[in-house]
C-alpha cells in the first residue's frame, strides 16, 4: 500500500513539472508571437511615414516645419526598431511613427492636399485635448501664441498627446514649448503656471489643474469635450522618447528653426 501511495505521488508530481513547463513554454510563445506581430505593424507605419518625408515637401514655413518634424519622428521610429526587443519597445517605436504620419497630416492639410483615411490616436491624444481659440501670452519674458490653424506667428505644429505624463494639447504654436520635458522626461517648476495662462477657460482643452495632476487624475474635463475616453492602448508611454533624442525641437524653441516631436492596424492610406 505505501509503495503504491509513492508511485502515484511521483507520478502527480511529474504531472505537475511537466504542465508547468508546457505553460511556461506556451507563455513565452505568446509573447513571442505577440512581440513579431507588434514589430510588423510598427515597420509598416514606418515605411509608410518614410514614403512620405521622401516624397513630400512642405511649400511654406508651416508645411515645411511640420515635414521636419515628420522627418525627425521617422528617424525616431527607425532608430527604435534598430534596438526593439519587446512587445512594448515595438509599440513605442510604431508611436513614433504614428506621431510621424500626424504631422504629414497637418502639413498636407495646409497644402491643400487630401490627408487620407483618418489615422489610429496616439497614446493620449483624446484626453489632451485641442486648441480651439488663437491665445497670446507673456511668460518669463516670452511671447507665447497658441492657435488652432497656421498662422505667421504660429507654426509648430503638435498633434496632441502625453508629453512627460502631461496632456499637450493639440494645435499651432509659436514654438515648440513641450520639447525640454519630452526630451528630458521633466516639466520646469513654471509649466503649470504657463498653461494656466495659455488654456484656462479654452474648451476642448484640459484645465491647469489637470495638467498639474498628469494622468493619474483630472481628465473629465478635456475627455468630455473631445467626445469620449480611452487612449492608446500600448501602456504608459512615460516622458521618453521612442528613440529620438528631441530632434530640432530645440533648434526652433522660443523663435525659428527645426521642430520636433516624439511618435490601429491595417490602414492603406492611399496618398496622392
Amino acid at each position: 500500500m505505501g509503495s503504491l501511495i509513492i508511485i502515484i505521488a511521483i507520478a502527480v508530481g511529474a504531472g505537475a513539472w511537466i504542465s508547468g513547463r508546457s505553460t511556461k513554454k506556451n507563455t513565452a510563445q505568446l509573447e513571442q508571437n505577440r512581440a513579431a506581430d507588434a514589430r510588423a505593424d510598427a515597420q509598416r507605419w514606418t515605411e509608410r511615414l518614410g514614403s512620405q518625408v521622401l516624397s513630400l515637401s512642405g511649400t511654406d514655413q508651416a508645411s515645411t516645419q511640420a515635414m521636419a518634424d515628420a522627418s525627425e519622428r521617422f528617424n525616431a521610429a527607425n532608430s527604435a526598431l534598430s534596438t526593439a526587443q519587446t512587445t512594448k519597445e515595438f509599440l513605442l517605436a510604431r508611436e513614433s511613427a504614428l506621431e510621424g504620419l500626424h504631422y504629414v497630416n497637418a502639413a498636407r492639410e495646409i497644402m491643400g492636399m487630401p490627408a487620407g483615411p483618418q489615422l489610429p490616436e496616439l497614446e493620449g491624444q483624446r484626453q489632451a485635448g485641442r486648441v480651439t481659440e488663437r491665445r497670446t501670452i507673456e511668460h518669463e519674458g516670452q511671447t507665447l501664441t497658441a492657435s488652432p490653424v497656421a498662422t505667421d506667428d504660429a507654426q509648430h505644429y503638435y498633434p496632441g498627446g502625453n508629453v512627460a505624463g502631461r496632456p499637450v494639447p493639440a494645435g499651432w504654436y509659436s514654438s515648440p514649448w513641450w520639447g525640454p520635458a519630452l526630451a528630458t522626461g521633466m516639466w520646469n517648476m513654471s509649466s503649470v503656471m504657463m498653461f494656466s495662462m495659455m488654456f484656462s477657460g479654452m474648451a476642448g482643452a484640459p484645465s491647469a489643474a489637470a495638467f498639474e495632476s498628469g494622468y493619474d487624475e483630472g481628465f473629465a474635463d478635456a475627455g468630455g469635450d473631445m467626445g469620449g475616453d480611452g487612449d492608446f492602448g500600448g501602456g504608459d508611454m512615460g516622458g521618453g522618447d521612442a528613440g529620438g533624442d528631441g530632434g530640432g525641437f530645440f533648434d526652433g524653441l522660443f523663435g525659428g528653426g527645426d521642430g520636433g516631436g516624439d511618435g490601429g492596424f491595417g490602414f492603406d492610406f492611399g496618398f496622392d
